[in-house]
């Protein structure tokens, strides 16, 4: 099963429908236990929808790794 950590980074390619089958499956597993990670998956397709589809290429390794570091400090309060 895969961690938070390991979840938010392949939340993209999951919603983007691009997980090959086993990865999907251990993504899903993980999402079916985890509530924080549930509502995290919630919350980016309600902000897709809100925003429309970013290019994953478009957002700077730096913006990349500041938004997983506050969701990681996110879902460490919530566990």
């Amino acid at each position: 099963m895969l961690t938070c950590r390991e979840m938010v980074e392949l939340v993209s390619d999951y919603l983007e429908g691009r997980l090959d089958d086993p990865d999907r499956e251990r993504f899903e597993e993980h999402v079916a236990e985890c509530d924080a990670c549930t509502l995290y998956i919630e919350q980016m397709r309600m902000t897709i929808a809100a925003l429309g589809h970013i290019p994953t290429e478009t957002v700077s390794a730096e913006a990349e790794r500041e938004l997983l570091d506050a969701f990681r400090d996110w879902s460490s309060t919530r566990s």
